[in-house]
């Protein structure tokens, strides 16, 4: 795990040492230059040192020197294809270094080798022969990309803050992302906050042209549900033994490293399998598990962690911790966030990031599941929501909304007054509509106000819009996974996993998102995902003779923090909004949410993080 800058043309070793300084805590090992004045091409590396310690050092050239590459990220099948590359002549001078994998990659597979890799990885790699500089990202987006572009020079980075260290990288903010931010909670690939910046999306790669700088961008993967087209009987038992066939695969992959490797272990179904699945491969001993416990109780799920290492047998390591010790850290972690995103759970994961990093350099993660297996809450009220657009009648919904607004405030973990309040918002909407809404901080006509100008919901949703048309299944539940897994889990979840555990330089791996899972959990119908209300049926089943039979009926619990009550109490100071966004829309919906009138924790979390974030100085710009 590393992080990677460079730019083509414009600049010199001053500019490209300063920008690999500022993602230093991405790779604390080793960092490394390559400048190819002929072609104007100067590459940085910061090496988090995991595979091949010794001969794994970048920028690496292939022998010949046609081939430079910069690379952040792991490919897990790189054995498998440093064995085929060889049948294809490619002699490899490093001892198991997936780095030279790739440049022998591209050099006999060219842009088909991204179909044959399974891992995450942002990298470029420079061809001194075609003269060209191509750079990808993997499939979900695990591993940052940002990029400008210019008639000046072509400038990359791991993140915005190196990026904005070279100096023909604008500073102004982007009004369109903005606009998406306090819409989401996060800004969608390919926008950036930064007008004339942008993320290479997940699942895409490029080609710079070194003598024209004209740029090409190129889709090779996207996440589409295609279920089988047959069913025979006993084919659920038989789906079952193949996931977990599947994902322990995934799991035996992610667990080769040179360096120790642990495992998180909050106690729900995703963790807890990733958990048994890796301690059946390589024994209780050589695992160690990490939770992070908080005083509150609505927040705290260490109980749940502990009864499954007791069942697995797991050394089971818990940092508990005071919610005020979580606020205390929260300047500092929005001080290096880097790209502002609206997630309170960047709290806990940073903290958990912290624990883990005194152990281990390496912790595989669940992240993922719940994504590609139906397990949030939305999936649940799909099947409420139409049959409550069917029955109820728009002058009832109006009146039970206004009824519902009257429900006292609470600032429990996902309380009933919450889920109701925030339901019934998504339902004053056309479907294709409910769940950006439901997850969205604030109303349209809120949207309106802090913006002071009319928003249309169809541009500012356009990203969610149109994998809900595009969805080739006709079902909710297709339609909602494609939602989840191609948007909100790159451009809010890896966001939040990568920046956290980069600022401890821990590396976190996903199982669930290794791709031969991925292949075959998108061909399963609807219905086993989730099931009478059950999510993540298929998973459950599964998993039922790995762990407590509790784990696998619990309630799911996200990994929440108490915002709405900081809030209330005047916990968090209101600072930046001297000049903020838009400081009377702030100080009214401050004013409501401490009067308890209406919660306003989603609204609030997300304008302090942007107004205190070190973009928010570029406004001014």
């Amino acid at each position: 795990m590393c992080g990677i800058a460079g730019f083509v043309h414009s600049g010199d070793e001053v500019i490209l040492r300063r920008m690999t300084d500022r993602i230093a805590h991405r790779g604390p090992d080793a960092d490394g230059f390559l400048t190819d004045r002929e072609r104007g091409v100067f590459l940085g590396h910061r090496r988090l040192s995991i595979l091949d310690i010794a001969g794994g050092t970048q920028p690496m050239t292939t022998a010949d020197g046609r081939f430079s590459i910069v690379f952040n990220g792991e490919i897990y099948n790189f054995l498998e294809l440093r064995s085929e590359l060889k049948t294809l002549g490619a002699t490899f001078h490093t001892d198991h270094s997936d780095t030279e994998v790739l440049l022998h990659a591209w050099r006999y597979w060219r842009e088909s080798m991204f179909d044959r890799l399974n891992g995450m990885w942002a990298f470029a790699l420079l061809d001194r022969k075609r003269n060209e500089l191509i750079l990808s990202r993997d499939r979900f987006g695990k591993k940052p990309l940002f990029y400008h572009a210019s008639s000046r020079g072509f400038v990359f980075s791991s993140e915005l803050t190196s990026l904005r260290v070279h100096p023909d990288v604008p500073a102004a903010l982007s009004e369109t992302a903005i606009r998406k931010y306090f819409a989401y909670g996060f800004v969608p690939a390919p926008l950036t906050f930064l007008e004339g910046v942008k993320k290479l999306p997940g699942g895409h790669w490029m080609r710079v042209n070194l003598d024209t700088l004209a740029i090409s961008t190129h889709r090779y993967w996207q996440y589409r549900p295609e279920p089988f087209d047959e069913r025979p009987a006993g084919i659920e038992k038989r789906w079952m033994e193949e996931l977990l066939e599947r994902l322990a695969n995934a799991v035996d992959r992610r667990l080769v490293a040179d360096v120790p490797v642990g495992s998180f272990l909050s106690g729900g179904v995703d963790s807890s399998t990733i958990t048994a699945l890796a301690i059946r491969k390589i024994g209780r001993d050589r695992l160690k598990t990490f939770s992070i416990g908080f005083e509150e109780a609505s927040f705290d799920e260490t109980n749940h962690a502990i009864a499954v290492a007791r069942h697995l047998g797991a050394e089971h390591h818990i940092e508990r911790l005071s919610m005020q010790r979580a606020l205390d850290i929260a300047p500092d972690i929005l001080a290096r966030l880097d790209e502002p995103i609206a997630d309170a759970s960047i709290l806990p994961t940073y903290l958990l990031c912290e624990h883990a990093r005194r152990h281990v350099t390496v912790a595989l993660g669940g992240d993922g599941a719940d994504e590609l297996l139906a397990g949030y809450d939305p999936f649940k009220a799909l099947q409420y929501a139409r049959m409550y657009e069917r029955l109820v009648p728009r002058p009832a919904h109006k009146a039970i909304s206004m009824l519902a607004s009257r429900l006292p405030v609470s600032h429990e973990y996902m309380s009933a007054e919450f889920r109701i309040k925030r339901t019934l918002r998504g339902l004053d909407h056309p479907s294709r509509l409910w769940l950006p809404m439901w997850m969205a901080s604030l109303s349209l006509a809120d949207m309106a106000e802090i913006h002071r100008s009319p928003v249309q919901l169809d541009d500012v949703f356009s990203e969610a819009i149109d994998l809900w048309d595009n969805c080739p299944q006709d079902n909710d539940v297709d339609r909602t996974i494609a939602f989840f897994t191609n948007l909100y889990l790159q451009d809010d979840i890896m966001v939040k996993v990568d920046r956290a555990s980069m600022m401890h330089s821990l590396e976190v791996r996903a199982p669930f998102l290794d791709i031969d899972f991925v292949d075959f959990v998108r061909k399963l119908p609807a219905d086993v995902k989730l099931r009478d209300g059950t999510t993540k049926w298929i998973l459950k089943q599964a998993a039922a003779p790995l762990l407590p039979q509790d784990t696998l009926t619990r309630s799911k619990q996200g990994f929440g923090v108490p915002v709405g009550k900081w809030f209330r109490d005047g916990a968090i100071p209101a600072h930046g909004h001297d000049g903020g966004y838009n400081t009377p829309f702030w100080n009214s919906r401050l004013s409501e949410h401490r009067l308890q009138k209406s919660d306003q924790r989603a609204y609030l979390w997300s304008d302090w993080l942007l107004s205190g974030s070190h973009l928010y100085s570029a406004r001014a710009s």
